[in-house]
């Protein structure tokens, strides 16, 4: 009987032991779970972190690409645009005539190069004042060039030839602009058409400029292609001036001789005398047109205004686009303001 009541207790022991082991495995099982969870939920968050940051990083570098790359674009489409200007200024050489400057304005006399002695005051109301004339504007190409400055730019139209016939219509869309008409000169022979020559009778020049009105209807400047030998004689000059008041028209002497009568006759009409002071491409190269741009900046600052002559040809063109700031330092203006 004792023995059986031992057997009993221990197996109540027994099991008490085992149900608290169970228990403790129990416990265990859930902490273990706890803690895979817990590990579970840290990977998928920092996964998600990861691949979200990977993702703003990404989008990130790809703005800042599409960036760069536009950046790159446009400064390669600036420099195609300068490339298709350059080559389109170069064309003008290869397929429309060619003027050689030495010869067109005669320019062996050294002294034609000299400003004139004498400038008018300084206008009070205004800074200095420069008036680009480009000269022998013949061609579209030509008139494209010239704009594609962006500055004031007086464009002198050569009457129309069988070379280049369409100068009125070229000069009726423009705001403004003078012609650039022939003279006869001592020492240059390839003679524009309407070129004027000495001993013509003042009807036979009323009839020339009548005819150049007709074509150009808004002309009031006209300025002289080559010249040496009709501006330095004096009946001619006052035969042309008497002519050119009647319809309105302003003289404006290339001066492409030292022995130009155009002063002597303007004093003797009571007309004010308005002349080149500057050629720009007597040599051709771009540092020599600087160096006369910077010239002609220094003359309109000295005497209050200043008129520099050049021509629509490539290296010209680059000089004034790379003198701009230079430019800057004074007013450019039409030529009919220089007249106020």
């Amino acid at each position: 009987m004792k023995t059986r009541r031992n057997n009993t207790a221990n197996r109540r022991k027994k099991k008490s032991k085992k149900a608290g082991s169970n228990r403790i495995l129990h416990y265990l099982v859930w902490v273990l779970a706890f803690i895979a969870a817990f590990l579970a939920f840290f990977l998928a968050g920092y996964y998600v972190g990861y691949v979200h940051a990977k993702k703003e990083t990404t989008l990130e570098t790809s703005k800042k690409e599409r960036q760069r790359q536009a950046a790159l674009d446009k400064l390669e489409h600036s420099i195609r645009q300068k490339e298709n200007l350059n080559k389109k200024l170069e064309e003008i050489l290869k397929k429309e005539r060619r003027y050689d400057v030495t010869a067109a304005h005669e320019t062996q006399e050294p002294s034609v190069l000299k400003p004139p002695a004498k400038k008018p005051q300084k206008h009070p109301l205004h800074h200095a004042r420069l008036a680009i004339i480009f000269d022998d504007v013949s061609f579209p190409s030509q008139v494209h060039a010239i704009k594609s400055l962006g500055i004031k730019a007086t464009m002198s139209f050569f009457p129309p030839s069988s070379i280049h016939p369409h100068t009125p219509e070229l000069a009726a869309k423009e705001k403004f602009y003078m012609i650039h008409l022939p003279m006869e000169a001592m020492h240059f022979h390839k003679e524009e058409p309407y070129t004027l020559r000495v001993g013509e009778s003042e009807e036979d020049i009323e009839d020339r400029i009548r005819s150049i009105r007709r074509l150009f209807p808004r002309v009031h400047y006209i300025n002289n292609h080559t010249g040496s030998k009709f501006t330095a004689d004096r009946e001619s000059v006052k035969r042309l001036i008497r002519v050119l008041d009647r319809n309105h028209i302003h003289f404006i002497d290339s001066r492409t001789t030292a022995q130009t009568q155009v002063p002597y006759v303007m004093k003797l009409y009571h007309h004010r005398y308005v002349a080149r002071d500057v050629f720009l491409d007597h040599k051709g190269d771009v540092a020599s047109i600087k160096k006369q741009i910077a010239l002609a900046v220094k003359l309109a600052k000295r005497d209050g205004e200043c008129i520099a002559i050049g021509h629509p040809h490539p290296n010209t063109i680059r000089a004034i686009a790379q003198s701009k700031n230079l430019l800057k330092s004074v007013d450019l203006v039409y030529v009919y303001e220089l007249y106020r």
